[in-house]
């Protein structure tokens, strides 16, 4: 059980990072 969530969240990771990355840039821009 502890692997396959280990993997799970080394899949998603890099999916989680762009989300995040995206919504901060969008909160960036209409608050300029």
């Amino acid at each position: 059980m502890e692997k396959e969530n280990l993997f799970k969240w080394k899949h998603y990771q890099p999916e989680l990072i762009l989300l995040t990355v995206r919504w901060y840039l969008r909160y960036n821009l209409s608050f300029r």
